[in-house]
């Protein structure tokens, strides 16, 4: 069996209502094997807070959870992924340069 590789993501949330914070915390604690990290900023002044998960974690699992979190009332994501060395072009040798 072939396992997926893994991709190092950012997902950040912004949550406008307390509503969705039982189901948005048992959703993290589903996909906490793949989750390196996380931070969450309480704004009070605006009535909202703003959470950063870490990830490493294959891209369909990423795309999972980001979609879950983004369809819970009060809750919007933003998923960034990092470029690792295998993602990136090769750069031309010195001789290869037009």
């Amino acid at each position: 069996m072939k396992t997926e590789e893994t991709r190092i993501a950012l997902v950040g949330i912004i949550l406008t209502t307390h509503q969705s914070v039982g189901e948005l915390n048992a959703l993290l604690s589903e996909y906490s094997d793949y989750i390196i990290g996380r931070m969450g900023i309480p704004y009070r002044e605006k009535h909202l807070s703003i959470i950063s998960v870490a990830l490493d974690a294959p891209g369909s699992i990423i795309s999972a959870l980001s979609g879950k979190l983004g369809m819970l009332p009060g809750v919007s994501t933003k998923t960034i992924y990092a470029r690792t060395p295998g993602s990136l072009p090769e750069t031309p040798k010195k001789d290869e340069r037009l």
